[in-house]
This record gives structure tokens, C-alpha cells and sequence, in this order.
């Protein structure tokens, strides 16, 4: 259905012309009226679903009706996000869609100096979109207050709990409006995420636009055993084969647990003539737009992530997820293959699954629901894995003054009998 029969205005429509969209997702089609009406929404969601769309394009409708200028050190509309990359891609989309309603948005994260963030919010914003850590501490220091916020959005609010924000959560509850509208985005839902929406929500309408925990729909799966000394080899093998004449690979995703696992492949893509950068948590904010912005101009091909680091990835083309490491939650595997398959193409997401990590693949399809397809070893894998070098040992930096070595160890593989191995949630990445 055309976006003109939603009942969004015309600077609105006029802003969705100029970027050349026409008909609305499913989620869209759902969620606009709802929020239009004034109504707080409970939406579950995967990402690449137009979700984003799905509940700022009615709030900009809703801002501009209510002719309100927003005062010194306010916001008018809040939206929380999990990540800096997220709120960055939400405050883009916020400042397209409301180039013709003549409304302010900007972004307020971590991993840049909090001067100009407190700057841009002196004059106040119709629209901001956070990190709840940063939030909290612009709030804390009086550089913002929260009490003129009229919607409240919490977008990918399980990633958030993922992340250990719920605390912060539970603070900005209490500092917002009561009289507001609320509209809470999740790609799962379960029950510790349903008490936390009923903290927020009043009354809400629940929208679903798949069953929970599934898969996107076009996304063919795969999953390929082997050792872990092997993976860095049929990696290889694969992006040569993918990336030549007769390949079919566009643009490619890889995931790994931990920050230093993602830096390893990265080093040893180089190593054989394969150029491909990593974003995490120890890059600064330039490094990883600067790396977002080379994938998304396909000047490299190949982007290494962690799942913390890789929310908010919204870049069409990518033809392929490669979960070099299986998550140890399952809900992570469905937000990553959520990276491929965007807008209505096709994608495969092929998961590296070795004997200590079969375990996690039995969660991933007990969550989903449907068995993974089994892609063999090429026939003349163990001749060619010979010929890939190994990943060079990284450039040793000594420990600044006052500064603690990191001594910490990677897993190892468990044994046959030991303990499922612990799915502890990290903070960081």
C-alpha cells in the first residue's frame, strides 16, 4: 500500500518522495495509523524491517501538530538505542524524513566528547536519539532534563537489556512524563522484555510482523563442521571463490564472539591479499564510521563485527552473513542474519559451527524453530587450506603508564562431559 493513504502529511510525503519511497513495509502499515491515533505500541520487530520509519514518520507528523517550540536544555521526542551506530542511523532517518517539517533533531552516545552533545542541546531539540549511558549522563550533569518529553521510543529494546541497561532504563522511566506516548520496539520477545515493556507502555496495541524469534524469510541458511584451526582457512577459500568472476558475493558480513577474535581474521584476510576492516568496541567512533562508511561504498568488501559493534548496520548489498563464531545466545544469530536479506533481496548467512560450539547451534534452532541446512567441506579443502597463510601476530604495544596489561585467555574448547559453557551476557564489544 502507498504511503499516501496512511494519513501522514504532505512535508512528510513530500520527504519520502525525495527518497524515492513509495509503498509501505508491513510493520509500517500497521504501526503509523496506531501511533497517528495517539496510542502506545508494542511492536516486535527484526531489524531491516522499516521499522524505524514505522514510528518516526507519524511522530514527526504528531511534533509538528502540536506547534510546540522545545525549550532550552529539553527534547521533544526521546528515542533510546542500543548503540552510537544505531542512534546514528535513527537520527539520519529522523532528519530526512523531517527535512520539509523544519523540526531539529540531533544524537547524544559515547566515544565523543560530551562538549559538543551538551552544545547541541542548549537551545533544545524536537528530536533526540541516545545511548541510555550517555543519556544519563547529560542528564546528570544538568545539561538536559526530561520532563518535556511527549513520545518516548525504545528501539531494539532486547539488545538494550543484552547490553545491561536495564537499570538505566528503570532511571529514565522515572524521569520522563507520565502523560506521554510510548512506542517500544523488539526483535524478541521474551518475559523479561515483556515486564519491562509494561513498566514504559500504557495500553498498548501490539503489532507483529513475524513470529517471534524466526528468521528473516529470505535468507537461505547454511551451517558448515569443522575444527576452529580450520574456519580461518575456509574463510578464505570462500571470499576468493566468492569474490572472483564466478562468485556471487557483494558485500560480506562476519561476525566473531570478541573483539580480539575479529581483529585475528582481519589480520589474516590481509595476510592472503583479502582487504577487510573490523569494527568494535575498542575503535573509536571516526575508526568505525570511517570503516561503516568504506563498506557502505563497497571500497571494502569485507566487514569484521561484533555483535555489540554491528547494531544498527543498515547498508543494502550485503549478500552474505558468515558467522565466523556462533553466538552464545541464540537470539544473537537471528539479529545477524538480520543484516542481509534487507528491503526484499535475498541474502545466505553460512555459520562456522566447530565440536565445542554444537551446542550453541542446537539453541539457535530450538529458538528458530527449523534446522539448518548442512554445507559440506569442498572437495579439495584440505589441499587448498595448506596454501592460506596464517594471521600475522599483532603489533606488540606496551601498557602506557598506569595503564593494566589485559592478560585475559580465550575459551578453549570444553570437553565431552564438562558444563555447557556459560551464556554470559557482555557489556562491551
Amino acid at each position: 500500500m502507498s504511503f499516501q493513504y496512511l494519513g501522514l502529511s504532505q512535508p512528510v510525503l513530500r520527504a519520502l518522495a525525495s527518497k524515492n519511497y513509495t509503498e509501505a513495509t508491513p510493520i509500517q502499515l500497521q504501526a503509523i495509523p496506531i501511533v497517528l491515533g495517539g496510542h502506545d505500541l508494542l511492536g516486535i520487530a527484526q531489524t531491516g524491517t522499516g521499522k524505524t520509519a514505522a514510528f518516526m514518520l507519524p511522530s514527526i507528523d504528531a511534533l509538528v501538530e502540536k506547534r510546540r517550540v522545545p525549550r532550552p536544555a529539553t527534547c521533544r521526542m526521546l528515542v533510546l538505542a542500543p548503540t552510537r551506530e544505531l542512534a546514528s542511523q535513527i537520527a539520519e532517518s529522523a532528519r530526512a524524513y523531517s527535512r520539509f517539517s523544519n523540526l531539529s533533531a540531533t544524537t547524544a552516545f559515547g566515544g565523543v566528547p560530551i562538549g559538543k552533545q551538551r552544545k547541541a542541546l542548549e537551545r533544545g531539540v524536537d528530536i533526540l536519539v541516545a545511548t541510555p549511558g550517555r543519556l544519563l549522563d547529560l542528564v546528570d550533569q544538568r545539561f538536559l532534563s526530561l520532563r518535556e518529553v511527549e513520545i518516548l521510543v525504545l528501539d531494539e529494546a532486547d539488545q538494550m537489556l543484552d547490553l545491561g541497561f536495564i537499570h538505566a532504563l528503570n532511571s529514565i522511566a522515572k524521569m520522563v512524563p507520565a502523560q506521554r506516548q510510548t512506542l517500544f520496539f523488539s526483535a524478541t520477545m521474551p518475559p523479561a522484555i515483556r515486564k519491562i515493556a509494561e513498566r514504559f507502555l500504557t495500553k498498548p496495541q501490539e503489532v507483529k510482523v513475524a513470529p517471534e524469534a524466526t528468521t528473516a524469510e529470505r535468507v537461505d541458511q547454511y551451517v558448515s563442521f569443522l575444527q576452529n584451526g580450520e574456519k580461518q582457512a575456509l574463510l578464505t577459500m570462500m571470499l576468493r571463490t566468492g569474490f572472483s568472476e564466478r562468485g556471487n558475493m557483494d558485500r560480506v558480513l562476519i561476525f566473531t564472539r570478541t573483539k580480539r577474535g575479529a581483529d585475528k581474521v582481519v589480520r589474516a584476510l590481509g595476510a592472503n591479499g583479502i582487504q577487510a576492516v573490523a569494527i568494535h568496541g575498542n575503535k573509536s567512533q571516526p575508526q568505525r564510521e570511517a570503516a561503516l562508511a568504506a563498506f557502505r561504498a563497497c571500497e571494502i568488501r569485507v566487514l569484521v563485527a561484533t555483535d555489540i559493534a554491528a547494531r544498527g548496520i543498515d547498508i543494502p548489498g550485503v549478500s552474505h552473513v558468515i558467522n565466523f563464531e556462533l553466538p552464545n545466545v541464540p537470539e544473537q544469530y537471528v539479529h545477524r542474519i538480520g543484516r542481509t536479506a534487507r528491503a526484499g533481496a535475498d541474502g545466505i548467512a553460512i555459520a562456522y559451527c566447530a565440536e565445542d560450539e554444537r551446542p550453541y547451534l542446537k539453541d539457535i534452532e530450538k529458538l528458530t524453530r527449523q534446522k539448518i541446512a548442512i554445507a559440506p567441506l569442498p572437495d579439495n579443502f584440505v589441499s587448498e587450506a595448506s596454501r592460506v597463510v596464517s594471521a600475522p601476530a599483532p603489533a606488540k604495544n606496551p601498557p602506557r603508564h598506569g595503564q593494566r596489561q589485559n592478560l585475559s585467555r580465550q575459551p578453549t574448547a570444553r570437553p565431552n562431559g564438562s558444563r555447557r559453557p556459560s551464556r554470559q551476557r557482555r557489556r562491551s564489544a
